[in-house]
């Protein structure tokens, strides 16, 4: 018996769950780690932690979505013979590969280090991190297999796996190390994701294994036929996989020297080097991650957006096409622009009960506004890689790495911490900007833009009436966190009557065909 292929908005809706308990979860296991570790420790986890994207990059090679596209692919064909091929020869690549950048990693670990560590402190961290990278690894190959099948349960149920799993482990050991000190604890955090994401992948693997019981075996007639055949799977991979490699890389390069480069502009512009830890500690680990929850809803759309579109688009169903463009882009815009409106005016208030750290807020503020864009940034690159343009994407990103480099290094050095933090909000807006430019030209845009002004009039009214409650509870006098929640449940339920009124809710009229724009 195999898995049954959920349909694109059932398998959105099963991510948007899944991903609501997990970013739950991951902000849960934040909170812990600023909790018990600090701004200080939670900066050397976030010191240490941009090596690991760079590693995972080289192993997967950009696989997982290349599985997820050509599995899809496979699927409408019916080509079970396939779907075998682009797992087995998916798997081996990044098996070898993990083992070989393990090992590279951990007996280069004080080199790599020297290099990249802007404190060194971070060192055990690091090395702590290192056994996960076989694990994602191979969790990510099975991943990009069942997004191609449309079957989006494993992924809900492993990403919840993962996350309890590291969050029982982090309240174990981190509270047993940190006598020993922060760097020691900041390892054992480190320890606590290998763990977890070692549940996870156990989980995957049981499921492909139960789903595929049953399943005779059989030997192939010609081996010389099977054996093209394999290099024909090898090159298509590599054709979408490369791309995603150079872009992941670049953008990991990116990331492990961003500590270095933060730490570098802050110190130009007047801090010392323990106090730009903790401001990048503040940054990284208390603002950003604030930023990053709301966004589960538009991740899960484009995890199923990107085997939707190249279903589509193998089927040459333009119609449809644009209608799953119409319902990202819209659902982008109905979660995108509440959860702005609510960081920007209760940013402070909601770091300083969540962290204790309204300096925290400030920098949340600040970032907010731009960061509105990042909604949208999703699901247009999910589009590009459904087209098959993997290499459009690479470009977008090494523009945008190359221009946010500049941006926080100049802001920084003149500005501080402020500056940095607007160094990423103008790289998302051109990231954005890029992904929009790159799709409208490849198969042209079509969006009802009524549902900007619906969505507008629904904000307008949510921070009103948010603002108004908020002061009414403050004159009650009725307790800091009591005066929070009720302002943001009164936002939230007059921003959603809003839109039942306008009727913003409703789907736009189908769209028309549309000439591709060369």
């Amino acid at each position: 018996m195999g898995m049954r292929k959920q349909s694109f908005i059932r398998g959105t809706f099963i991510l948007t769950v899944s991903s609501f308990f997990t970013k739950g979860l991951g902000f849960l296991n934040g909170v812990l780690l600023a909790r018990f570790l600090g701004a200080e420790g939670v900066g050397l986890l976030m010191i240490a932690h941009p090596l690991l994207p760079l590693f995972i990059t080289l192993t997967e090679l950009g696989l997982p979505v290349a599985i997820s596209k050509l599995v899809s692919e496979a699927e409408v064909k019916q080509d079970e013979a396939r779907v075998k091929r682009i797992l087995t020869v998916s798997l081996s690549i990044t098996g070898t590969l993990s083992i070989i950048l393990t090992l590279v990693a951990l007996f280069g670990s004080k080199w790599i280090a020297s290099i990249f560590l802007a404190d060194q402190r971070a060192y055990y961290a690091m090395v702590a991190i290192t056994p996960i990278i076989p694990i994602i690894a191979m969790s990510a190959v099975l991943k990009g297999y069942f997004r191609g099948k449309q079957n989006m349960n494993p992924l809900a149920f492993s990403d919840i796996i993962e996350n309890l799993a590291q969050i029982i482990v982090i309240i174990g050991v981190v509270n047993v190390l940190l006598p020993y000190g922060i760097a020691y604890a900041a390892a054992g955090a480190m320890a606590a994701s290998v763990v977890g994401e070692g549940f996870g992948l156990l989980y995957l693997f049981a499921v492909f294994k139960w789903a595929n019981r049953g399943k005779v075996k059989t030997s192939p007639p010609h081996t010389s036929r099977i054996s093209l055949k394999g290099d024909s799977t090898l090159r298509d991979l590599l054709r979408i996989g490369l791309p995603m490699t150079g872009s992941g890389f670049i953008h990991s390069l990116y990331h492990a020297f961003l500590p270095l480069l933060i730490t570098k502009s802050l110190v130009l512009f007047g801090v010392g080097v323990e106090m730009a830890t903790k401001q990048f500690g503040l940054l990284a680990g208390y603002a950003l991650p604030m930023l990053f929850l709301p966004s589960f809803f538009t991740q899960s759309l484009s995890t199923a957006l990107i085997p939707a579109i190249s279903e589509a688009s193998v089927s040459n169903n333009s119609k449809l096409m644009h209608s799953r463009m119409d319902m990202a882009m819209r659902s982008a815009l109905i979660v995108g622009f509440p959860c702005t409106i609510i960081l920007y005016l209760w940013a402070v208030p909601l770091t300083t009960m969540i962290y204790h750290s309204p300096e925290a807020g400030e920098l949340l503020k600040l970032i907010a506004p731009l960061f509105f864009l990042y909604y949208f940034g999703a699901p247009l690159q999910a589009i590009l890689l459904g087209l098959g343009k993997a290499s459009t994407v690479m470009w977008n990103h090494i523009l945008t790495n190359v221009f946010e480099v500049i941006a926080i290094f100049v802001l920084g050095s003149n500005i501080g911490i402020e500056g940095v933090a607007m160094g990423f909000g103008l790289g998302l807006l051109l990231l954005t900007l890029l992904n929009f430019l790159s799709v409208a030209g490849t198969i042209g845009f079509y969006f009802d833009f009524r549902i900007v002004f619906k969505v507008g009039a629904g904000g307008i009214v949510m921070a009103l009436s948010g603002l108004a409650a908020h002061g009414i509870l403050e004159r009650l006098d009725l307790g800091q966190i009591i005066q929070l929640f009720g302002a943001l449940l009164v936002s939230i339920i007059t921003y959603a009557a809003t839109l039942q009124v306008t009727h913003a809710w409703e789907r736009a009229p189908k769209p028309p065909t549309i000439t591709p724009v060369s």
